[in-house]
């Protein structure tokens, strides 16, 4: 059997149960080998029945006093009972809907129960333990036991077997990914043998030392992919535009100054348009920041120089604004702007015809700027809007429309300073970290439920002086439907009971895009006084009337997510108010709401959430085009990293396109990898 090959041959596995570890992502022996547990269990102590203590998950040895007796409880469920003695005390022992174990339980002999231990009076009791008759050398207990992520149909066990199958029964050994010397230096494990301890460990040291060698690797192979992608852009050339200066022209036709930041961010594109080499550059920003006029900087000169520049936004809304924005910018420059959206319009032929001409000087729109009919004359400038919304081959789609194109991409989810230069490690980053003057913090609070009354009556207060308010409903068991319901019967809560006399509205995600900005534009007119929505005005149209946020089971979100929501009222005039209501006492949530109500600084939250967090939804390194981390967690392993960068600047110092023999093995894993995220034909 080979790393490569189908994971039906591994054995117990077959062609049936292979379809359901498809589920799971395992489709071959490798990708099983690398379906690395999300925790383990230490099984490996036994302890006397006298010295346990309430609430310890602990192993007992111990011989069945009396045949276990099955029956049926009150509501339904089959119980099955057994009294265990290992000599220095007796403990009581329940499963539910296990009847099985009966026959299990047979015999003269001594039995291993894992489970928690807890106590009613001084009775010890264990409730559905795991099981396993005792011979010195047990699969289930005796040992540090690994928990994997399963989906239904697998169990805990019948993947450790498959796994302990395909690492005895391969063929060859486990490839070493990472070159002989580098392993050397930075004292790694072989592969296999890392292998075989993350998944079997003898005891947590051994752990720890599989855990650090796999990780190296994953980290070695995403930086090495991400040198070679930087260095292969010194391969293209592009048109430097003849006319950067033009932007001094814009900036003084603006009715607002330009911060500092933005002018050091408008600098640094412009350096980058005055090369040969595309650009390939990230703009980070706090919502609010003004994110919209660098790009718009970046445009007039494309336009200036004599080529187009197109905008992608994940909405339509949003695309929207963004067209309204750059209208009124370039209104007295003799900038031609075009919207490009989906559906039919009987003004969209010609659309498309001006912008195959040269007429449109700028297209903004959505994913409908990147079909097939949509063709430009000289397309140099492609800047995509919260990248992360837009997948790898969506904005190489963007960028195929012209030849060699400059590319700017935007985020409004702050980065930690600390990771945005690894992360992105194949494009270079400008920070906007200065807000426009006069752009007022959010007062921030965090409350109980005892202050309902008193938060319905503030709302009531701000809605006759004029202002509006969001209410953003939680997340629901992780799906978008349920979330969507919950939105709507929470609307049709506040409509019968303490908002019956205002205008109240709902957007959520399962809605239709135009029944979407229908709502948002009845807010935006100022139609709707309470819009309760989910989480889908997260990233949405600028409503600087919009000045309270009520945010519902706040602890459910995440702490960037929770600022990004609260930068949706950071746009206007009159002082703006964030309510979040928090109904959980644990210690994270009470951090998480505490960071927010100290600090409106985007770059601080995501610091403190990715302390709290690890990577989380905010770091999702799929959505950045980068292979998805396994083994490695960015928030714990970050000297790893550095010695993995360091480690792959010195194989690419030597060895720029991996050839040499030494580096084969990591040459293939490259490869692979960056394929699976869609990566175009690095290193072939």
């Amino acid at each position: 059997m080979k790393m490569e090959d189908s994971v039906q041959f591994v054995r117990g596995v077959g062609e049936k149960r292979a379809k359901t570890f498809e589920k799971l992502g395992i489709k071959t022996v490798s990708d099983l080998l690398y379906h690395l547990p999300r925790d383990y269990e230490d099984r490996s102590d036994i302890k006397n029945i006298c010295d346990l203590i309430d609430g310890e998950k602990v192993c007992i040895l111990g011989r069945i006093t009396a045949l276990p007796r099955s029956f049926r409880s009150k509501n339904g469920l089959m119980v099955t009972q057994a009294t265990v003695s290992d000599g220095t005390g007796i403990m009581k022992i329940t499963w539910f809907n296990a009847k099985y174990i009966e026959n299990q339980l047979r015999g003269d002999r001594e039995f291993v129960f894992f489970g928690e231990a807890t106590y009613r009076g001084r009775n010890a009791e264990m409730v559905n333990p795991v099981v396993e008759k005792y011979d010195g050398g047990g699969k289930k207990t005796g040992r540090i036991v690994p928990i994997y992520p399963l989906c239904a149909g697998i169990s805990q066990y019948m993947l450790r077997s498959a796994i302990e199958n395909a690492i005895e029964n391969l063929e060859d050994k486990i490839p070493n990914t990472v070159p002989e010397k580098i392993a050397k230096k930075c004292a790694l494990l072989d592969t296999e043998k890392a292998m075989r301890e993350i998944h079997f460990p003898e005891d947590f040291d051994s752990f720890k030392r599989a855990k650090y060698s796999l990780a190296f690797e994953e980290l070695l192979v995403m930086q090495t992919g991400i040198q070679i992608l930087k260095g292969d852009r010194k391969n293209y050339t592009a048109e430097p535009f003849s006319d950067v200066k033009c932007i001094g022209e814009l900036a003084k036709s603006l009715p607002f100054e330009l911060t500092g930041a933005q002018k050091r961010v408008i600098n640094e594109i412009c350096a980058d348009l005055k090369k040969n080499v595309p650009m390939n550059r990230l703009v980070q920003g706090d919502v609010g920041s003004g994110k919209t006029v660098v790009a718009a900087a970046a445009m007039f000169s494309a336009v200036r120089s004599g080529y187009q520049g197109a905008m992608i936004a994940p909405t339509e809304i949003l695309a929207k604004q963004h067209y309204k924005s750059f209208t009124k910018m370039f209104e007295n420059m003799g900038v031609k702007v075009a919207l490009l959206v989906g559906g039919k319009s009987k003004g969209k032929t010609i659309v498309l015809e001006k912008i195959a001409s040269g007429e449109i000087d700028i297209v903004v729109g959505t994913h409908a700027v990147l079909t097939a009919n949509v063709n430009f004359k000289n397309l140099a400038l492609a800047v995509t809007d919260e990248q992360h919304r837009f997948g790898v081959k969506q904005r190489a789609t963007l960028t195929e429309k012209g030849k060699n194109v400059h590319t700017l991409v935007m985020t409004a989810t702050p980065i930690p300073r600390t990771l945005s230069l690894i992360l992105y490690g194949d494009l270079d980053v400008s920070v906007i970290d200065e807000l426009p003057p006069g752009r007022k913090e959010v007062q921030t609070f965090a409350v109980g439920e005892n202050m309902r009354a008193r938060v319905n009556k503030f709302i009531a207060s701000k809605i006759a002086e004029g202002r509006q308010v969001y209410i953003v409903c939680p997340l629901v068991e992780e799906s978008e439907l349920l979330t969507a319901k919950a939105a709507v019967e929470y609307a049709e809560s506040l409509k019968a009971g303490s908002f019956k006399n205002y205008n109240i509205d709902v957007i959520h995600g399962k809605m239709k895009a135009k029944e979407k900005d229908a709502v948002m534009e009845r807010f935006s007119k100022g139609e709707t006084d309470i819009l309760v929505s989910t989480t889908v005005i997260e990233v949405g149209v600028d409503v600087p009337n919009a000045t309270v946020m009520v945010i519902e089971n706040a602890e459910r979100f995440g702490l960037s997510q929770l600022h990004q929501l609260r930068g949706r009222i950071r746009r206007g005039e009159h002082e703006a108010f964030c309510i979040m209501f928090n109904k959980s006492s644990g210690e994270i949530a009470k951090e998480r709401m505490k960071i927010m109500q100290e600090t409106n600084d985007g770059f601080k939250i995501s610091e403190k959430d990715l302390l709290l967090r690890g990577p989380g939804e905010f770091f999702g390194v799929r959505q950045h085009g980068l292979p998805e981390l396994k083994i490695a967690n960015l928030a714990e392993d970050m000297e790893i990293l550095k010695m993995a960068q360091m480690a792959s600047e010195e194989i690419i110092g030597e060895d720029k396109t991996l050839s040499r023999p030494e580096n084969k093995n990591l040459k293939n894993r490259v490869m692979r990898k960056y394929e699976e995220v869609g990566g175009r034909g690095i290193l072939n």
